[in-house]
């Protein structure tokens, strides 16, 4: 089975100036955004940011206040109706039926979208194997594990072979190697051209998966740029030292405070940013004249929870 299709330039989402509030809450105060045809693009924010909010308005589940937003080159709110057979969406919240099997599932959700029965039949097959659920086709899916259901919601959400798809934060709750098999099946879909908005809680993900991270704070956009662009901005390597002893927190913090160096400090260990080997070396000089005893040396390159963090004010 292939999931190439047919796509036009078109492909793609954009919104400008989105603003909507509940009641006196304004949960979006003017987001802009832009998916390219066949790239994958991760919204990131503190909870209560606004991402789903976003992802309601984008596939014309919620009308926004102000603004507009065009899917596949149609209008979200005006054209609601030519939008939504060419998107698919995963929701935080599994839509397929516990009393169902995978297979009665699957062909309920095509029934929805008119293919037939013969087709129907046909394309949950596909479907089933593709997403390797064949062999738990006929169970229910009460008995499905966390990353099986969420495979089965994933493959629902491709019935209708969309040109794009939404992934509101589809690997929340799964274990590592459920993640990572989710993480396989969105890079096939990415091959295969399809334009992908995701929105997660987990940092990696959008470092592995993402072709650009818009992260959003306060309603707004606070960050726009590729992961490595945006670990560039927040600045340097960082080193992180285990000391032997918790009272060479302080002699530590004291020497490297003599060059500017600063650093931050927890418990026996101390992180401090470092720009190039010389740096480097310095630095771990005056710690040694100051004798301070060093257990463990780590250096580490920015990551998205630094972005996050910088951004954003809030713990990753």
């Amino acid at each position: 089975m292939t999931l190439i299709h047919s796509r036009t330039l078109t492909d793609s989402i954009h919104a400008r100036g989105l603003t909507k509030s509940f009641g006196e809450t304004r949960v979006l105060a003017g987001i802009d955004l832009t998916v390219p045809t066949g790239s994958l693009l991760a919204l990131l924010g503190p909870n209560g940011s606004g991402k789903t909010t976003v992802v309601r308005i984008l596939t014309t589940l919620l009308a926004p206040d102000g603004g507009t937003a065009t899917v596949g080159g149609h209008d979200v709110v005006r054209e609601g109706a030519a939008v939504r057979p060419m998107i698919g969406l995963t929701a935080q919240q599994a839509t397929v039926d516990d009393l169902l099997t995978g297979r009665e599932n699957l062909e309920l959700f095509a029934g929805l979208y008119h293919l037939g029965r013969r087709r129907s039949r046909q394309r949950a097959q596909e479907l089933l194997e593709r997403f390797d659920l064949a062999a738990a086709a006929n169970r229910r899916v009460s008995a499905y594990s966390g990353g099986m259901r969420r495979r089965l919601d994933l493959a629902a959400s491709m019935v209708s072979e969309p040109r794009i798809l939404f992934l509101d934060e589809p690997t929340t709750g799964l274990d590592p190697r459920s993640r990572a098999e989710l993480w396989s099946v969105i890079r096939e879909l990415l091959a295969s051209g399809t334009t992908i908005l995701l929105t997660t809680q987990y940092l990696e993900e959008a470092d592995h998966l993402a072709d650009r991270v818009v992260v959003i704070n306060g309603g707004r956009v606070v960050a726009d740029d590729s992961p490595d662009a945006l670990k560039r901005q927040v600045g340097t390597e960082r080193l992180v030292l285990r000391l032997a002893r918790a009272e060479d927190v302080q002699r530590a913090r004291s020497a490297l405070g003599e060059t500017g160096a600063g650093g931050e400090a927890e418990a026996h260990e101390i992180t401090l940013a470092v720009q190039g080997p010389d740096h480097l070396r310095h630095t771990l000089n005056l710690l040694h004249h100051a004798g301070v005893a060093i257990e463990r040396t780590e250096l580490r390159s920015p990551t998205l929870d630094d972005v996050f963090f910088e951004f954003t004010g809030a713990a990753a």
